[in-house]
C-alpha cells in the first residue's frame, strides 16, 4: 500500500475554489484506488484561531486530514515568513506520516520553500506540483494582464514585467524568478488541467519533460435534466457561474446583454450566480452595480451558490456563459456545465477555447468585447436547432475515479524511477 500526500492552500470546508475542490476530489479518488492510500492536509488561517503550540491542527472529523494554519506569507515571492514552523512542525508532520509521493497544489500558506522542507524530511521522495493559475509566472496576481494597460499578456520577461511594477525594476522580478525556479527544481513532475498553461511554463523554463497534462476530476452530483420547454418555447436562459471580480467579465457579459434588441431577447433572462461583489475595489463594485441597474428585467442576481446547489440550479438553465477576460486554465465550471449537458459560450482565449470546441459543444467569442458576445447570444436566441446540435456534442468531463487513476499512474512511475536510482546506487 503506497501513500500521496495531498497538500492544498485551502480545504473546501472553509474555502470553495476550484483548486482546493480538485485537490480535495484527488484526494478522496485516490482513496478508492486498490493499492493507494491518501491524506491531505490544507492551509487555514483567521477567522479559524490557531493552536498556541503548533500551526498543525485537526479538522476533528477526519483522521487522515489536517490544517495547516498559516497567516504571515510573502504574496510576492509566494514564500513562507515563518521558516520555523516549516522546520520544527511541516517537516516533522512529514517524517510522521512518511507519503510515498507529496503532491502539492500550490504553494499559498506553506511558501516555496516546503519544496526543499520536503526533500530536507523525506529524501528523494518524489515531488508532484499541480499548476492551476500564473502566479509564479506573473507578479500581477498571477492573472498575465499588463498591470497598467489591462492588456493580454503573451510572455513574461524582466524587462516587460518591470515595465508593469517599475517600483519594482526588472532586476528585482529576476530575482523573483531566479528564486522560484531555485525551489522548483526539487519537482519532479509539475501537472495542469490544461496544456495552454503548460505551453506558457514551459515558454518560462520550466523542463518539457517535467510537464504532465491530467484533467481534474469533478463529482457533480445527479444530472440536472434539461429544462422542459413550454409549447412554441425557446432556449433563452442565460446564466453566470462563478465570483464577480474584474478579471471574469461580469462587466462584458451585462452590457452584452443590454446589446441585444427587444424583440430579439423578448423574455430571456440572464441568471448571476455570483459572490464576493463587496471585496473588489469600489470602482469595479460601483460599475457592475450601475450594469445591473442598466439590464433592468433581463438580468436576477442570485448571489452565491454552493456545489450541492449546482444540479438544481441548472434545471432553469440552458446555456451558461463564461466571459472572463484573462486566460483562465481549466474553469471547473466548464465541467459543470458539460456534466449537466448545458452548451457553453465562452472567451477564445486560454483554457476556455481548449477546454469549449467551439461549433461542437459550444461558441467562442472575442474576449472583452460585449458586441461579440451579444451576437453569440443572439445566435442562441434566434438559430433554430443550434442548442441541440451543441449538447448532442458535449463529451461528460473527467470524473474523480478517473483522474486519480491517472495520476496514480504518473505517481507510479515516479516512484519506480526513485526505486531504480536507488538500486543504482546501491548497485555501484
Amino acid at each position: 500500500m503506497k501513500t500521496a500526500l495531498v497538500l492544498s492552500h485551502a480545504h473546501p470546508a472553509f474555502s470553495i475554489g476550484g483548486a482546493q475542490v480538485a485537490s480535495y476530489n484527488l484526494f478522496q479518488g485516490l482513496k478508492g484506488l486498490e493499492g493507494w492510500d491518501a491524506r491531505y492536509l490544507a492551509g487555514v488561517g483567521p477567522p479559524v484561531a490557531r493552536h498556541r503550540a503548533t500551526p498543525l491542527m485537526s479538522l476533528g472529523q477526519a483522521p487522515d486530514e489536517a490544517l495547516w494554519w498559516a497567516d504571515d506569507f510573502d504574496w510576492f515571492n509566494l514564500g513562507a515568513r515563518d521558516l520555523g514552523a516549516l522546520v520544527d512542525h511541516f517537516e516533522r508532520y512529514l517524517a510522521d506520516v512518511r507519503p510515498d509521493v507529496v503532491n502539492f497544489h500550490h504553494v499559498m500558506g506553506f511558501g516555496v520553500q516546503a519544496l526543499r522542507s520536503t526533500r530536507r524530511a523525506l529524501g528523494d521522495v518524489p515531488i508532484v506540483m499541480t499548476l492551476h493559475e500564473y502566479l509564479p509566472i506573473c507578479a500581477h496576481h498571477g492573472q498575465m494582464i499588463k498591470a497598467r494597460s489591462g492588456a493580454l499578456c503573451s510572455r513574461a520577461s524582466a524587462s516587460d514585467c518591470g515595465m508593469c511594477f517599475p517600483e519594482i525594476g526588472p532586476a528585482n522580478l529576476m530575482r523573483r524568478e531566479l528564486f522560484l525556479k531555485s525551489f522548483f527544481a526539487e519537482v519532479d513532475a509539475f501537472v495542469s488541467p490544461s496544456r495552454f498553461l503548460l505551453r506558457r511554463f514551459a515558454d518560462w523554463g520550466l523542463p518539457p519533460a517535467k510537464l504532465v497534462m491530467i484533467e481534474n476530476g469533478l463529482e457533480g452530483g445527479p444530472v440536472a435534466p434539461a429544462r422542459p420547454l413550454p409549447k412554441g418555447g425557446r432556449r433563452d436562459r442565460f446564466a453566470y457561474f462563478g465570483q464577480l471580480n474584474p478579471f471574469k467579465g461580469i462587466r462584458v457579459l451585462v452590457d452584452a446583454v443590454t446589446r441585444i434588441p427587444n424583440d430579439v431577447w423578448g423574455d430571456a433572462i440572464l441568471y448571476v450566480f455570483g459572490g464576493n461583489l463587496e471585496h473588489q475595489p469600489a470602482e469595479f463594485q460601483a460599475a457592475v452595480k450601475e450594469l445591473f441597474r442598466v439590464a433592468g428585467r433581463r438580468l436576477r442576481f442570485m448571489g452565491s451558490y454552493k456545489s450541492e446547489d449546482l444540479p438544481g440550479l441548472m434545471r432553469e438553465v440552458d446555456w451558461t456563459i463564461v466571459p472572463s477576460t484573462w486566460w483562465e486554465n481549466a474553469p471547473v465550471v466548464i465541467q459543470e456545465a458539460f456534466h449537466h449537458g448545458r452548451p457553453i459560450i465562452a472567451s477564445d482565449i486560454g483554457g476556455m477555447a481548449e477546454k469549449v470546441r467551439h461549433e461542437v459543444d459550444g461558441l467562442h467569442f472575442r474576449v472583452s468585447n460585449p458586441e461579440a458576445l451579444a451576437a453569440s447570444m443572439t445566435r442562441a436566441l434566434k438559430e433554430p436547432g443550434l442548442w441541440e446540435r451543441l449538447r448532442g456534442g458535449i463529451q461528460p468531463p473527467t470524473s474523480a475515479e478517473d483522474s486519480a487513476r491517472r495520476h496514480a499512474a504518473l505517481f507510479e512511475r515516479l516512484v519506480e524511477r526513485r526505486a531504480g536510482r536507488a538500486a543504482t546506487q546501491a548497485a555501484g
